[in-house]
Formats: C-alpha cells, sequence, structure tokens
C-alpha cells in the first residue's frame, strides 16, 4: 500500500532532504469523497514509476481481498480504473447488468448487485492514477449531478497535490487502508452496558456480529448453542473457518454479496447430523449482523438450501464460466468458439441447442448451431435483412439481451414465429458486444420452459461478454485466414505446364498451427528445348512469408525466362532479397531439365537433397554442392550439380516438412521416404504424390503438422 503525503509540515525542508511527513494525502481525500457521495468503498490507484501500470494505493469500506485480482493491473486492461486513467474519462457502471455487459471479467468474480464510478486523477499534462467508488445495489442506474461534479472536482484537486508533491521530490510512503475498527471482544464491551447484554442473551434466536473481514466480534449464547460450537472458540474468529459444516464457499459467498451490495441475504445450513439453520445477514458499513435460528418449514428448507450433491450450484457455474474464459484464449476460428460454448456454456446453463449469429452487409448471418435435429430450422434464417421483426435481429441491432420463460411469450412479441417452430420452448437472446459494438448474437434454447431468474441472467450476459470477445477475434482471424489463403492460391501455380520429356506433380499442404499459410513454394517453368524447375521455403507462416515466397518465386521465373544459368538464378534471387531488406531468408532449391540428351543441372541454396528413384526400382539420396541460405550473404556463390536423368527416372524434391517433426532424426525420416519411394513401383504419380504427403510416417491423419509441406516430383518419359 503506497501512498504520497502531502508535504505540508516538510515546506522549509531542501528538496535532496525531504522526508515523507504530513497527513495521509490519499487516505483522507478517498474517506472525504466517499463520505460527500454516500458511497460505501472505494480505492485510489497510482501509476507505477516508469511502466503502464496502476497500483492500488489505499482501499476503504472492504477488505482488499475484494480487489485482490486488480491490485495492480495493465493500463489497457479492461477494466473501469484502467479506462478511466487511459482515456481521461469518468465512468459509470450503474449497476449488475452494465457490469455484465461492459466488463465481464468483473461480473464473472463480483456477480452482485453494486453501482461503481471510476474517475481519473490528472493534470493537463499528467495522469497520476484514478479513484473507484462504489455504491449498494439500491443506488439508481443514473448517477447525480452533485456525485459527479463532486468526485471530478476532488480527484482534480488530488492531481494538483500530487503535481506539488512531485516537484518537491516528496516520495510515497505507505498508508492503511480504510476499514472500520474490529468489534471488541466481549459481550458487554460490545453492545455498552450490561444490561443490553443480558437482554441479548435472553433473546431465543442467535446474534452474531462480523466485522468486515468476517471475525466474529460479538455472540449471544443462544448463537453458540445453536451452532454447537462454545462462545470462547468463536470470538475473534471467521465464522466459517470455526463451525466446519459452514466451510463451504456457498456460504461465503452471501457473506461477501452482502457487504458489497449492502442488501439483505440469507441462506439455510445443515448443522449434522440433521439439524436445518437459517442464517440472516444484515449489512452496513461497518460490518455484518447475522441472525441464526431453525429452520421451520421444510419447505422453505427445500426452496433455499444449497443443491444436493452433483446439482450445480451458483459458484460452480461461476467457475465453469472463469473456465470458459481461459478455454476462449485458445480459440481461433469461429467454429472453434461455437463449439467451446456448445462444450462448456450449454451444459452449464441446462441449454439444449444453441445458435451464434453475425451479420454481413446489413443481413443476418448463421455463425454456426449445435443441437437442432433439423439444420434447415437454423439455416433458413442465413441472409435474412436486419430489418425483419424477429428476436435475432432485435438484439443484434440494439445490444439488449431478451429472455423468453415459454413459447407464449415469444409468440406475443413476435407472432410470426407461430409459423416457424423449432421444437423449443424458452430461449435466451444474448447480445455479443465488444469494443462497444454488438458483434453477434448467441440464443441458447431449452427444451421446456424455463425461468430466467436475475442472478441467472446476469451470470448469462457475463458469458456473453466473453463470449463476444473471442468471437471478435475469431471473425478477424478467419478473415485475416480467407485473404492469406487467396494471397497463397494467387502465388502458387493452379497447374504445371505439359512439356516435352518430363511429366511434374505438384502438392502443397499447409501446417496446421498458426495461419494454415507458409512459404512453402514450387514452380515448373518451360523454356527453349530444357525445362527448370523449382521448389523453396521462405521462413514463417505468415501473410508475410507468403508474399516474400511470391516474389522470390517470380524472380526465378524471370531470371529463368531470360536465359540466366542456375548459379547465376540462385545468385541474383539472393541478391534480390538482400535488396529488399526483408530479415526473412529461403532455402532452395533449382533445376536446369534437359529430357532430350537425360540430364539435370541442379543449384541448391541450404535446401534438403532431392532423391532420385532410378528406373530399376533403386532410390539414393543426392550428394549436391551448395551454397547458404538466401538472403544471407550477399557474396555467397553456388555451384551447381550435374545429374543423369535416363527415361523412367524420377526426380522428388520437397521441403522440409515432409521429412522433419519433434523428435525424428532428419537421416532416419530421409531413409524412410526413400524406402516408401522405392516400394512405390510405377504408380501415378498423382497417387504418389498422395501417398506421400498424406500417409507418410510423420504426418498421419489427426496428427499436428508443425511445417508446411510442398514436394514436387518429375519423371523423365521416353
Amino acid at each position: 500500500m503506497v501512498g504520497v503525503s502531502d508535504g505540508q509540515s516538510s515546506a522549509q525542508a531542501p528538496a535532496t532532504a525531504r522526508t515523507p511527513v504530513g497527513r495521509p494525502l490519499l487516505s483522507l481525500a478517498l474517506a472525504s469523497m466517499m463520505d460527500e457521495v454516500h458511497a460505501h468503498s472505494g480505492a485510489v490507484y497510482l501509476m507505477a514509476p516508469d511502466q503502464p501500470v496502476l497500483e492500488m494505493a489505499v482501499m476503504a469500506g472492504l477488505p482488499r481481498a475484494f480487489a485482490a485480482p486488480w491490485e495492480r493491473v495493465g493500463l489497457s486492461s479492461p477494466i473501469p480504473v484502467a479506462d478511466a486513467a487511459r482515456e481521461r474519462r469518468l465512468v459509470w457502471v450503474g449497476g449488475e447488468e452494465q457490469m455484465a455487459r461492459h466488463y465481464p471479467r468483473i461480473a464473472v468474480v463480483l456477480p452482485y448487485p453494486f453501482a461503481l464510478a471510476a474517475v481519473p486523477i490528472a493534470t493537463e499534462s499528467t495522469v497520476y492514477g484514478a479513484v473507484f467508488v462504489t455504491w449498494p445495489g439500491a443506488h439508481p442506474a443514473e448517477m447525480s449531478d452533485h456525485e459527479r461534479d463532486h468526485l471530478t472536482a476532488a480527484c482534480g484537486r488530488l492531481a494538483v497535490r500530487l503535481e506539488r508533491a512531485a516537484e518537491h521530490s516528496i516520495p510515497p510512503h505507505p498508508e492503511t487502508d480504510l476499514l472500520a475498527s474490529p468489534l471488541a471482544g466481549g459481550m458487554a464491551g460490545t453492545l455498552g452496558t450490561v444490561e443490553a447484554a443480558r437482554m441479548v442473551s435472553r433473546l431465543p434466536y442467535g446474534l452474531v456480529s462480523l466485522d468486515l473481514h468476517g471475525r466474529i466480534g460479538f455472540v449471544n449464547a443462544a448463537a453458540g448453542e445453536l451452532l454447537n460450537v462454545p462462545v470462547s472458540r468463536l470470538l475473534g474468529t471467521q465464522l466459517w473457518a470455526s463451525v466446519p459444516w459452514l466451510n463451504d464457499p456457498v456460504y461465503e459467498d452471501r457473506y461477501r454479496a452482502a457487504l458489497l451490495s449492502q442488501h439483505v441475504t440469507s441462506f439455510v445450513a445443515l448443522r449434522p447430523p440433521g439439524e436445518w439453520l437459517s442464517f440472516r445477514l444484515y449489512p452496513s458499513t461497518t460490518g455484518l449482523s447475522v441472525r441464526i435460528t431453525r429452520s421451520r418449514a421444510v419447505s422453505q428448507m427445500n426452496r433455499t438450501a444449497p443443491p444436493p450433491a452433483g446439482t450445480p450450484s451458483r459458484l460452480v457455474t461461476i467457475t465453469q464460466v472463469l473456465d470458459l474464459a481461459g478455454a476462449l484464449t485458445e480459440a481461433v476460428g469461429v467454429q472453434d468458439v461455437v463449439q467451446l460454448v456448445a462444450d462448456e456454456i450449454a451444459p452449464a446453463v441446462g441449454s439444449q441447442a444453441l445458435v451464434v449469429l453475425g451479420s454481413r452487409a446489413n443481413r443476418l448471418q448463421v455463425l454456426g448451431h449445435r443441437g437442432y435435429r433439423d439444420p434447415h430450422v437454423v439455416e433458413r434464417f442465413d441472409g435474412m435483412p436486419l430489418t425483419e421483426s424477429t428476436p435475432g435481429t432485435q438484439v443484434l441491432r440494439t445490444g439488449v439481451p431478451a429472455f423468453f420463460e415459454s413459447q407464449e411469450q415469444l409468440e406475443r412479441l413476435y407472432p410470426a414465429r407461430l409459423a416457424t417452430p423449432d421444437g423449443f420452448e424458452a430461449w435466451a437472446y444474448l447480445p455479443l458486444i465488444a469494443q462497444g459494438r454488438p458483434v453477434g448474437t448467441c440464443v441458447l434454447s431449452y427444451a421446456e420452459p424455463h425461468p430466467f431468474p436475475t442472478e441467472e441472467r446476469a451470470v448469462m450476459i457475463s458469458m456473453a461478454g466473453l463470449i463476444a470477445q473471442a468471437l471478435e477475434r475469431a471473425l478477424l482471424y478467419d478473415a485475416k485466414h480467407r485473404l492469406a489463403h487467396g494471397l497463397q492460391e494467387a502465388l502458387l501455380p493452379h497447374s504445371l505446364p505439359s512439356l516435352p520429356g518430363i511429366e511434374a506433380v505438384g502438392r502443397y499442404v499447409p501446417a496446421t498451427q498458426g495461419m494454415d499459410i507458409g512459404g512453402d513454394f514450387y514452380d515448373l517453368v518451360g523454356t527453349r528445348g530444357t525445362a527448370a524447375a523449382v521448389i523453396g521455403d521462405v521462413q514463417g507462416h505468415n501473410v508475410t512469408a507468403a508474399g516474400l515466397m511470391g516474389q522470390v518465386r517470380t524472380a526465378v521465373r524471370a531470371y529463368t525466362t531470360v536465359g540466366q544459368a542456375p548459379e547465376e538464378v540462385m545468385r541474383s534471387t539472393n541478391r534480390l532479397l538482400l535488396d529488399l531488406g526483408s530479415d526473412l531468408f529461403a532455402s532452395c532449391l533449382y533445376l536446369r531439365l534437359d529430357p532430350e540428351h537425360g540430364r539435370a543441372v541442379m543449384s541448391r541454396a541450404g535446401h534438403p537433397p532431392p532423391l532420385l528413384r532410378r528406373p530399376d526400382g533403386r532410390v539414393r539420396v543426392l550428394d549436391l554442392a551448395g551454397g547458404p541460405l538466401l538472403g544471407i550473404d550477399a557474396s555467397a556463390v553456388y555451384p551447381t550439380t550435374e545429374v543423369a536423368l535416363a527415361p523412367g527416372s524420377l526426380l522428388v524434391l520437397y521441403t522440409d516438412g515432409l521429412v522433419e517433426s519433434p523428435g525424428t532424426d532428419f537421416e532416419e525420416a530421409l531413409a524412410d521416404l526413400g524406402r516408401r519411394l522405392a516400394d512405390a513401383g510405377d504408380q501415378p504419380l498423382d497417387e504418389l504424390a498422395d501417398s506421400l504427403v498424406h500417409q507418410g510416417r510423420h504426418h498421419t491423419a489427426g496428427e499436428e503438422r508443425l511445417d508446411d509441406i510442398a514436394l514436387l516430383l518429375i519423371r523423365a518419359v521416353g
């Protein structure tokens, strides 16, 4: 906890000798703000030195544990104080639903009704930090002018004092969080008079007083009897720590809900072996008063008791949402997002089917669906104008969620649904909002009528916020993916030319990680009386690698067309890569084929050696002279090797993705490729190419491919 003194007592000291004296500036400023606007908790954050990070300096009204995940946050983090500091504006969150919509990560951790304002601490030139304050859930949905004006002015004054402290080199110093003092132990000390203590002791129900940390400051004899724990063992301890059968996150959650929302909460718990007790929690800004009684009605007990084993409680659902948040960070494309929602969220909320909707060119787009027996029920909405009156288009346009607990509710607002039944009885239409704009709608469908209580709606809206962020990333990824593949398809040859004396087949298979696009390439170019073949691999698996690959392929084709010899083609291409100033490099194998005279002249730049299968079926690896990778050394030379190419001979040119994989020895993989080539016989080249690419030992079906593969087979024909 770091603060700054106001420096009033050190004004006469030299700047180099100043010490952190004076009143606790941050604590007093925060307490004054909270008192003026009747807030019940708050915190001051200061910018960390030389880092875009906000650090909590002091907190008031609630234990710091309530804000533990946000004690130190990046300035770009999606939370109110970071937004306030980064954008130099007041941020207002008027309740549980607004929190779930705009800040779903906070809503998942603190799914309680409360209002929050975050205000920057900034002068015209410098941002020093930010303040947040909270109000109970009963606060109006809108902030009053008085609250807005006072908080803005108070933070402005605090910024000026921090600026003065910085000018005088007054260092930060620790400040203590502002919490109500723990209640004194003992009955009479707590209530003030012996007579009052006697009165409380005669009450037929239990009374317990908890401070803001949940510690017991007072407990009457009836409470000790009901809890079956001596009063002396309860004082000074946390209730759920001293009473083993209350050590359940569900009960601690009720304590947190009461303190943060300042609403009365309650729960029932089973005291072993079979006594049900009712707990009612009355919050204030100093702690909680708890009334404990025997639960009178079995029906009430069944209605309010914690769910039996195997039934997901609300906290279990929140845990599943947190798991979903982690899983969604790994989702790549839109279908990944749809599948994760189907696997993680639909079962958690009891939904039997779901649809994820988006829009394109002012028309509805069905991005994915699960759980519908007849896909046409969903797909008929694809392409529908957004102006149509349907719940899906309405939620997508407005960003306002809609819940229909029965068919009657839905058809009352949308009579056209009578003609388009989907076999379900209840629906939740959740807007997917990212960066303040709707990017889609998630529709959860239920086979039976389903009530949507307020707490469940809040959790669903929180989930929708997480889904929206993942969907926005996935839509962008899919768009880039389509662009990248379009680029690569344009750069690779659609077909190889038919040239006299040779038969050729090429294949390209992308990696299964990254953008599924890379820098592997091949080409076959006809020249007068000869042919040129090239295969290469530009470093990387992205659009940059694919673009550079296109430049290299075009350059090789151009240098070949003007009649350069193989070694000159390689030198010219090497100089081109260096002139382009790219940080990428490339391997390359270039062949000048002369079928009429039965020979091939080859030049290699750091590329794996080709294989030659002779007409008698023997296979050997060609040991070629070569030079370094292209794009590294401007003075590099690339010697050539001449190889005899009798009719029926088969050359196999490939990139390293065909033979390399983690944990595999390159020599063994190359030998295995040679054996498969020898066993292939004289099968058609198309079949052989497919076999080598898709049925190799190192890239079996379903196995991750870390590198892309290019393959070029060239057979000399008589």
